[in-house]
């Protein structure tokens, strides 16, 4: 089984850095989500090392983690913010996060959204179509401002990864053909109130090798040098995320190895690099726990019913994606037996792991679904009416809550019962 990075089994008993998962279970109870301070660090001085010749700007991927203490540790280490949402901007002013080094993509920015990344004064705006171009340019230049912008290119590479993840082939939603785009920057002298200063890459998630870089990046090059020659001011290139992480038995490549394949394509260009890494930094540094409630068997198949589901970490529902899950204890004199690992929701697909080879369980015991510290979180809903979970940061042999358990009153917070439509 692979244990990522700082989580590991000392003396029968899995820990993250020094402190044991048990103890944290029995404070907070589960489900709960664990992260790793020194994985979290030590992801994002990978990237900065390995990018340092072209003093790249770092800007985490907010979708991927947005809890705040995460977002505060990753900025004080240097990192910026890339935020898609108007809630996402509100996040990453409110851990202090420079506006200098906050990027603002999403295919579908509203005018509201567009307006307070003005007023905030981030660096730059990922613009995804033509007529997103031109509403902020007409914003831009009501609130009497210029704003620096990059136009996401869809390079129509294919990342060979599952299909919702895939962002840089043709049919995909995101971007801007290069046709269009070269179009839009010779005529960049049209919108005012914006000043195209790069183009920005964007091919896909969980890739695990140098190649579809390599080929966007080439592409986009040859667009970039003719918009030069037509006068387009662009220093910046951002090449995204999207670095692939071990989930079971992957071969992602390491950031020295993708700095290796890329930098030779860049360094040509006289460009500053933003990237935008998401997973590679969070995905590995967290864990789910969670308790087994029953051991059930039917026609042949057991099945451990767990306390977190789909609500709590919904990739294996939506993706078919597979997380290691480890027992909390270790126990080599347990007979070993296969297991469904499944959570208490009405669904299906509320399955986080099939056909798992685990010592024999019983209620009461707990398990930690590995590799979830990336789109876990943030995409866990209230769903059947259950309440999102607790987080906890640990950093050595401390450990903190970073995010309260959801209670009963979170549930109802923002219903209202109209009483003239009701009596």
């Amino acid at each position: 089984m692979y244990y990522p990075h700082d989580f590991r089994m000392v003396r029968g008993e899995l820990h993250c850095e020094r402190v044991p998962l048990r103890r944290i279970a029995e404070a907070v109870g589960t489900p709960v989500y664990v992260y790793s301070y020194r994985t979290l660090v030590g992801h994002l001085r990978k990237l900065q090392t390995a990018f340092r010749a072209l003093r790249p700007l770092i800007c985490f991927s907010v979708k991927a983690n947005g809890n705040l203490a995460i977002l505060r540790l990753l900025v004080r280490h240097g990192a910026g913010l890339d935020v898609v949402s108007g809630g996402e901007l509100y996040k990453a002013l409110r851990v202090g996060c420079p506006a200098s080094r906050i990027v603002f993509a999403s295919v579908g920015k509203t005018p509201a959204e567009i307006r307070s990344a003005i007023q905030a004064g981030i660096f730059c705006f990922n613009v995804e179509s033509a007529p997103e171009l031109e509403v902020i340019d007409t914003i831009a230049r009501k609130m009497h401002s210029r704003v620096r912008v990059a136009l996401r290119i869809n390079p129509n590479v294919e990342a060979h990864t599952h299909r919702y993840i895939r962002t840089g082939v043709a049919e995909s939603k995101f971007g801007i053909d290069p046709h269009t785009a070269l179009d839009l920057l010779r005529h960049h002298e049209a919108f005012p109130g914006v000043r195209l200063i790069g183009l920005h890459l964007h091919i896909g998630s969980q890739i695990s090798e140098a190649r579809p870089f390599v080929q966007a990046i080439t592409r986009v090059a040859g667009l970039l040098v003719r918009a030069r020659r037509s006068g387009a001011p662009l220093d910046w290139l951002n090449v995204g995320g999207g670095l692939g992480i071990i989930y079971r038995d992957e071969r992602p490549q390491t950031p020295q190895a993708f700095a290796k394949a890329v930098l030779p394509l860049l360094s040509p260009l006289r460009v500053r690099l933003i990237l935008e890494p998401g997973r590679f930094i969070v995905g590995n540094a967290g864990v789910l726990v969670t308790e087994v409630l029953y051991v059930k068997r039917s026609r042949g198949k057991q099945f451990a019913v767990v306390d977190a589901g789909m609500n709590d970490l919904l990739r294996p529902a939506l993706y078919g994606a597979y997380h290691e899950v480890a027992p909390e204890t270790q126990d080599a004199g347990r007979r070993m037996q296969d297991y469904d690992v499944v959570g208490p929701v009405c669904e299906s697909a509320d399955v986080l792991a099939r056909d798992r080879r685990l010592p024999q369980l019983e209620p009461g015991e707990r398990l930690a679904v590995l590799g979830a510290g990336a789109y876990g979180s943030t995409m866990a809903s209230n769903y059947n009416g259950r309440l999102r979970p607790a987080e906890v940061l640990v950093r050595g042999s401390r450990w903190a809550l970073i995010r309260k358990r959801d209670t009963l009153q979170d549930l109802v917070r923002h219903d209202v019962i109209p009483k003239a439509l009701l009596s």
